[in-house]
């Protein structure tokens, strides 16, 4: 297939500095101010950082705005098929015109000098912002906060920390509180923070910073409290009490992060209506995704195909809290993760609830962990596991052997992006 005009100019910027990551914000107001400082244009920010659920709160949060009859902005990464999902003008995926265009415009101004691939991608997506009218814009965080490329606007409306847990430790720091130190670094000064749950060591850290900032907190536990009650999710703050269908994307998880979703919307005074929509019609592919169509539904026959993007420990023992909630059925795994995670860390709380593990090596990732380093770790905390070439031969291999199984595809954004590009 014939590479699109941004795909070059993407692969172009791949080329302007050395490392994949360089967390400062020196290059990024660089290229800003070349561009007549596009951050500083757009409609309310609302910024969101965490280590887990930033996608999920974001795409709930959406959801309930555009419910409200409201038009929304949203930046996410990474994206999973194409880079055109990272981007979402006023409700709608930016088109390859619109995409060639400021990529081409922040190529021009960065003037040849080193920025990383986040930091002029990050600043194009600004520039589209700022060019489109709209209510609100929502920014995810890609790592960390505090040194992030989305960390620059000052427009921001409200911030939202979603849990904080260990990852990207080379970058953030070995112990939680340091981490958590870098996520509420987008705590900006008198502006509330909605935050969920956090482990003690964390919340103390983000409620110092918050202080130091005079910024008022909506923290979980505090000022709002939600539950999963007879099947339903009950939300309760100072505004009053919703009773709403449980979210629509699967998982206890997901009730903490709508909990955030609804802090966030109620603090905009948005009503019951779009509250209900956060919860009944936020969409966000790769988190818990059954598959239902296109060549690996074929290979599956009768068994259940899923998709999960999760990737540390933290996400494992979510997913793991899914499985455990599904209707009975032999489930198995079809592996490949990043050699930068914590890959045990991950599998340990899944073992009890999977019969096999089928390790893969991330198809076109240089970073990707061989299937026979997933393999080996999956058999460490007591997995029984094999290598395969590629997921459609441990398709195959897992049908074979349990027609009428779960199986699960996971461990990867990356891998769960090149499934659904592959996929159709």
């Amino acid at each position: 297939m014939k590479a699109s005009t941004s795909d070059v100019i993407l692969e172009r910027m791949m080329a302007l500095h050395p490392k994949l990551m360089d967390l400062t914000l020196g290059r990024m107001y660089r290229i800003l101010d070349a561009l007549d400082n596009p951050q500083n244009k757009l409609p309310p920010v609302i910024h969101i950082a965490g280590t887990n659920g930033k996608g999920s709160t974001q795409a709930m949060i959406r959801a309930g705005l555009e419910a409200a009859g409201k038009n929304v902005h949203a930046y996410t990464s990474p994206h999973l098929a194409r880079f055109h999902e990272r981007i979402r003008l006023a409700g709608e995926l930016i088109d390859e015109d619109a995409l060639t265009a400021v990529l081409d415009e922040c190529y021009a101004a960065n003037g040849g000098e080193q920025i990383t691939y986040f930091e002029i991608t990050t600043a194009a997506a600004l520039l589209a912002f700022s060019r489109v009218p709209a209510d609100y814009t929502l920014l995810e965080v890609g790592l960390g906060g505090r040194l992030d490329a989305t960390n620059v606007s000052d427009k921001t409306a409200l911030c939202v920390i979603t849990p904080v847990s260990i990852d990207h430790q080379q970058f953030l720091g070995d112990t939680l509180p340091e981490i958590a130190g870098e996520k509420a670094g987008i705590i900006k000064r008198g502006v509330t923070c909605v935050v969920g749950p956090q482990e003690d060591a964390g919340l103390e850290v983000i409620e110092r910073v918050a202080a130091r900032n005079g910024a008022p907190l909506l923290a979980y536990g505090q000022q709002w409290h939600v539950a999963q009650e007879a099947g339903r999710l009950v939300y309760q703050d100072e505004t009053g009490l919703l009773d709403l269908p449980l979210p629509n994307l699967p998982g206890a998880h997901q009730v903490m992060n709508a909990g955030a979703a609804l802090a966030a919307l109620r603090h905009f005074g948005m009503d019951e209506a779009a509250c209900e929509a956060a919860v009944t019609q936020a969409y966000w592919p790769a988190r818990m995704q059954r598959l239902r169509h296109g060549p690996l539904i074929d290979a599956a026959g009768e068994a259940e195909l899923w998709l999960d993007g999760g990737h540390n420990a933290a996400a494992g023992v979510a997913l793991a809290d899914v499985l455990a909630q599904r209707p009975e059925r032999p489930t198995h795994l079809i592996c490949g993760m990043l050699n930068t995670k914590d890959v045990r860390g991950y599998m340990r709380p899944l073992a009890p609830h999977v019969k096999s593990l089928h390790a893969v090596s991330i198809p076109g990732e240089k970073a990707t962990l061989s299937a026979h380093e997933t393999a080996t770790a999956a058999q460490a905390v007591g997995i029984d596991a094999v290598e395969a070439e590629n997921v459609a031969a441990a398709l195959d291999d897992i049908v074979a052997k349990d027609p009428r199984s779960r199986i699960l595809i996971c461990g990867s954004l990356y891998l769960a992006g090149a499934i659904l590009r592959e996929n159709g």
